[in-house]
């Protein structure tokens, strides 16, 4: 688990007060769901980027050796 700066804690703090949540750890699984219900469509879209740069990286060069990236051989 993360530190969490003061504002965070009140936060936490505010849904256990209020009976939300029983304790910090479920006021934050709460608020991780709750994030997750409503940037359903952002995180979809972050995970489509991730995995086209994974598919980028990997039409790429490896990192071998000179020559690695498919053109000239700068020794010559």
């Amino acid at each position: 688990m993360t530190r969490l700066r003061q504002p965070e804690r009140i936060v936490l703090d505010t849904l256990v007060d209020s009976g939300v949540a029983r304790s910090r750890s479920d006021a934050l699984a709460w608020a991780v769901r709750l994030v997750g219900q409503h940037a359903d469509e952002w995180l979809t879209e972050l995970r489509e980027a991730m995995a086209k740069v994974d598919e980028l990286r990997a039409k790429g060069p490896t990192g071998d050796g000179p020559g690695d990236s498919g053109g000239p051989d700068e020794s010559d």
